[in-house]
């Protein structure tokens, strides 16, 4: 969904959002917990928007801040949000979506890869219920479109594909891979003379210039396949689906050491088709592993059920979740239940209204315990829910 924005001496760095930065930020419960979220835009001149829209919110911010702190508290916990808006690069490289938390320790700013509704939510937590629930969802997957001259990175679901930002200095092209190295090789091989004029280097067939173009394909695409795996296939664990032309498949699988890499892939040259019929090649691909996957679940839950492990009342997976017994719990997307753990009729908590969703969720509540205590989260489908009560929980005990 989208990267940390972490600035230091060298500039930006860029982190995943995963379960770990999800488990960190709902582990923070000290007031106050500033969660704001916006819309942004990726190109000009829909983007000139943002940094005013940016500017108004904290406006609002530091009004409701006011209200309940000092001007010189207000000032300390606003100073990292105006440096951050400060910086050039902030609006020059957004992406669909922004949220920031920050408290009187931390300060995180997320670039995101879906639109989000405007929000500040002024707390004793986190408000993370929008990037939670696009963690927890089940049919994701990455797209690696793949050439000699360009490669790309897209994150899907059944029903959208989005073009994700690649690590600042991440090579993209075989010669930004190999350098020099390339260069030299070709060039030699390519020459007219030698040394002096000399013309023996004409004698470099076919074959020796090809057999030096396929050792650099391979290099370069060794280097693509380990970052791609450490950047984005190992913290996300997401299926990886290769789109490139057919002759380019075999090696690539030959010299990736990604488990998460699926054997079937698209054979096109990505950038030749529209980004729709991409989606729909790659969710051909992905729909019968998605099948398969809720169906384990929901057998896995019927049979904890079967063996006293599995629960479907609220009440009695509140406990066992305050207990830190469940495993793993299934959640109904879509689904809302306008309470809280605490059964109060809404949150502690300061709300700047925008288009305010309802943040009053018991089945958010859960969710959220269950990730705090260990658990494993997974958003499906109602249609393939086991249950009518919006959750199936299978405990360890």
């Amino acid at each position: 969904m989208g990267f940390i924005h972490k600035q230091n001496q060298k500039g930006k760095i860029m982190e995943l959002l995963n379960e770990e930065l999800l488990k960190e930020l709902i582990s923070v419960s000290q007031a106050p917990c500033i969660s704001l979220y916006m819309p942004t835009h990726r190109s000009f001149p829909e983007n000139l928007q943002d940094p005013i829209r940016f500017k108004n919110i904290i406006k609002q911010l530091e009004d409701n801040l006011l209200q309940q702190y000092t001007a010189n508290e207000v000032q300390k916990l606003l100073d990292p949000l105006i440096v951050f808006d400060n910086k050039t690069e902030t609006w020059n490289h957004t992406l669909d979506g922004l949220a920031i938390f920050r408290n009187s320790d931390d300060f995180k700013a997320i670039g995101l890869q879906v639109p989000v509704e405007e929000l500040l939510v002024i707390s004793d937590k986190f408000h993370t219920k929008p990037i939670r629930h696009y963690l927890q969802t089940v049919d994701r997957y990455h797209i690696l479109g793949l050439s000699l001259n360009d490669i790309k990175l897209f994150e899907g679901n059944r029903d959208s594909l989005i073009e994700v930002e690649l690590p600042v200095g991440m090579p993209k092209t075989l010669a930004d891979a190999l350098g020099t190295e390339v260069t030299e090789k070709h060039s030699t091989v390519a020459s007219y003379g030698g040394v002096g004029g000399d013309s023996s280097a004409m004698h470099h067939g076919q074959g020796a210039k090809n057999d030096e173009e396929e050792k650099d394909t391979e290099k370069f695409f060794r280097i693509i396949a380990g970052a791609i795996y450490e950047n984005f296939s190992k913290p996300s664990s997401l299926p990886l689906i290769l789109a490139a032309l057919p002759e380019h498949h075999n090696l690539f699988h030959k010299v990736s050491k990604n488990p998460f890499l699926i054997s079937k892939g698209i054979a096109v040259n990505y950038n030749s088709v529209k980004i729709d019929i991409l989606n729909k090649l790659a969710w051909d691909i992905i729909e019968s592993n998605y099948l398969q996957k809720l169906g384990d679940m929901v057998d896995k839950f019927e049979q904890a059920r079967a063996n006293g492990l599995g629960l479907d009342n609220i009440d009695q997976v509140i406990e066992a979740a305050k207990a830190g017994r469940v495993e793993n719990i299934l959640i109904e997307a879509d689904r809302l239940i306008p309470k809280n753990l605490e059964n109060k009729t809404s949150q502690k908590a300061n709300i700047t209204n925008y288009s305010l969703p309802q943040l009053d969720d018991l089945l958010d509540d859960i969710s959220e315990l269950v990730t705090k205590m260990g658990g494993k989260v997974t958003i499906i489908p109602k249609e393939k829910m086991p249950t009518n009560t919006g959750l199936a929980a299978t405990l360890r005990y």
